[in-house]
């Protein structure tokens, strides 16, 4: 009977429809979607009462009234779009959970080009025949690579998919044991190695591999020799690995391709900026690998795409294997790359230009200067709120590259007073747009090497906001 009362106080759907704050919110919203939310609220506040968990001299009239706020604030959040805008402050540059590189404006100008109108992704507008997806892509890369062709598809998996299933499908494929990795999304390389229809062929020690242990494992099976960069972790201590240049000979000795998946993939050396030493694409082909493959998404700081260069009786193998036509790449990879290939053109240009390596190069004094203008914003108007620092902090590259790298940068350090930093950091990701900072002994770190240009006023204007008493997530 308690029961019974209790959900006489609840109004229904057609009595909330008609609350003019409702009203108003059917002018601006789907009616389908304000139908839905008022349901599913409603269910909420139905188990609230039979738990008894409201107070009982709260009326019906009361009781409507915040179910008609919540149906507002809950109409909000529903229609927000699920792919959102996200300030980066937590000093990993190539997140990727946060969607890794941001594109250079060059590259924003050509989406957008073909995004608002047609394009010749597959005309030939000089002969007006049908040309290639890859036309606009090849010619940069070669050049950029000293390769003899090349091609790109979805993302650097789909890349040594293609190769493995066009030059190894039905026979054996050699790699080093220590560079068997997982490569993200807990996939790993015998995964899709097997997915191909290569056999793989595990040769040597985790921490030690000579050509001796290629060369005993080399039958009339074997199909190509593979190395893998380990890009996303190092072995160090007592270790030995089997270099490009060496399987390159015993490829010559036994006249067996050579295949280098390079993951990450850098088109420049950053050494003079105090970077791990990191193979460049253009030494590697130099080498004499006749396969190479790396992302467009990492530190080459495009669109996500798989990029491979080689010879050139291997890539027109590859362009004609129907595999490539479920992998290929659409009008908006190729506008992007093709305008961030061409900054690399004039390797300055790249390192103004491409914001991957701006961060990755940014100077400590220029982060300092963000830490400090961000810094004298929040003092400024968050009074008695938080407690606001400047300190040193520790970047990351991200993006499964350079691991052992240490990339010294500046961070303001947020520590509120009135609310924990595990709330503070839940309500800056409810923003809009949101934040992600790292939380750090009961401090929220917002680290300026990822912060953009143009976000500092954005930023502080956020943490403000949800440093206010009485803030609610929407």
């Amino acid at each position: 009977m308690a029961k019974r009362e209790a959900l006489r106080k609840l109004p229904a759907v057609d009595e909330v429809l008609r609350s003019p704050e409702t009203v108003a919110l059917l002018a601006e919203k789907p009616r389908n979607l304000v139908v839905e939310t008022v349901r599913h609220v409603l269910d909420r506040w139905r188990q609230v009462l039979l738990r008894n968990e409201l107070n009982d001299e709260m009326g019906r009239e009361e009781i409507t009234a915040r179910i008609v706020q919540e149906v507002i604030r809950e109409t909000a959040r529903r229609s927000r779009p699920n792919l959102r805008r996200v300030i980066n402050a937590t000093g990993v540059v190539l997140h990727t959970n946060l969607g890794r590189a941001v594109l250079a404006r060059d590259a924003r100008t050509a989406v957008e080009m073909v995004a608002s109108g047609y394009c010749n992704l597959e005309l030939d507008l000089q002969s007006g025949r049908r040309g290639s997806r890859y036309a606009p892509l090849e010619g940069l890369l070669t050049s950029l690579t000293g390769a003899e062709a090349a091609m790109v598809v979805n993302n650097n998996a789909a890349a040594v998919l293609l190769a493995l299933s066009t030059l190894a499908r039905g026979r054996e494929v050699i790699v080093s044991r220590g560079q068997l990795v997982e490569i993200g999304g807990s996939f790993r390389i015998p995964e899709v190695m097997a997915q191909s229809g290569a056999t793989l062929v595990e040769v040597g020690a985790t921490n030690k591999t000579y050509p001796d242990d290629y060369r005993r494992a080399i039958t009339d099976r074997t199909a190509l020799l593979l190395h893998v960069h380990t890009s996303n972790y190092r072995l160090i201590g007592f270790v030995r690995e089997i270099t490009v240049n060496e399987l390159v000979m015993l490829g010559k000795e036994y006249g067996l391709p050579v295949m280098s998946d390079l993951g990450s993939g850098f088109l420049v050396n950053l050494n003079d900026f105090g970077l791990p030493e990191e193979p460049t694409v253009q030494e590697v082909v130099a080498s004499g690998a006749d396969i190479v493959t790396f992302s467009g998404d990492k530190l080459l700081g495009g669109p996500q795409a798989g990029i491979i260069v080689g010879r050139r009786e291997y890539i027109e193998k590859m362009k004609k294997n129907p595999l490539t036509r479920a992998i290929r790449i659409d009008k908006f990879t190729v506008a992007a790359l093709e305008a961030t290939l061409r900054l690399y053109l004039e390797p300055e240009r790249a390192l103004a230009n491409v914001p991957t390596l701006h961060m990755l190069t940014a100077d400590i004094a220029e982060l300092e200067e963000r830490a400090r203008k961000l810094a004298e914003q929040l003092r400024k108007v968050v009074g008695e709120q938080a407690v606001i620092e400047i300190e040193p902090c520790i970047s990351r590259v991200g993006g499964g590259a350079m691991p052992t790298a240490d990339l010294p940068s500046m961070a303001v350090k947020v520590q509120p007073r009135q609310m924990n930093s595990e709330n503070l950091a839940r309500l800056l990701r409810a923003g809009e747009p949101a934040v992600m900072g790292r939380l750090q002994d009961e401090s929220l770190i917002l680290d300026m090497r990822t912060v953009l240009p143009g976000e500092i006023e954005v930023l502080a204007g956020a943490i403000t906001a949800a440093l206010q008493p009485g803030k609610e997530v929407l």
